[in-house]
């Protein structure tokens, strides 16, 4: 009997370490993901970078894209388009499809200009500053969790 009790005990014990093994393996891994806006970053870039400040890969799941409130896209070419056409000065991308890992540690400017001049590109800070709004949802190389980095304008932050 005795035996059948400690028995049982230890496969509780070994049960729930091997959950807290396993929670605090995903923890330390875990993406964060920041998007933040720089003006003249290094001297020269201006546009919105996306970092990841966490210890583990973001697998980015699906990313959203809306200009003064209105749903335009995901962050690809179309929406790229469509957010610098009639402009004479097209801003560098980079794309984010489903799928696409962010290292740690890892830096990409999403939308930028090289050299930016206030006066010639200032529509570029306006959108950039004021009017874009970017949602990016990832997750670990574990996956499920549905974690969320935004960008928007300050129009939304809280007071």
């Amino acid at each position: 009997m005795s035996a059948t009790v400690i028995a049982l005990a230890s496969l509780w014990v070994s049960f729930t370490e091997s959950r807290s093994i396993r929670s605090h393996n995903r923890q330390s891994v875990r993406p964060l993901l920041q998007i933040r806006r720089v003006l003249n970053f290094e001297g020269t870039r201006t546009g919105i970078q996306l970092v990841n400040a966490g210890l583990g890969p973001a697998v980015v799941t699906r990313s959203v894209v809306r200009v003064d409130g209105d749903v335009i896209g995901e962050w690809d070419l179309r929406m790229y388009r469509r957010l610098t056409r009639g402009h004479s000065v097209q801003p560098k991308v980079s794309t984010l499809q489903p799928g696409v890992p962010v290292l740690s540690g890892q830096v990409v400017h999403l939308l930028f200009l090289d050299d930016f001049d206030q006066g010639e590109h200032a529509w570029f800070w306006t959108l950039v500053s004021e009017r874009l709004m970017v949602e990016i949802f990832y997750e670990s190389m574990y996956g499920g969790e549905n974690f969320r980095a935004a960008l928007v304008p300050p129009w939304e932050l809280p007071s």
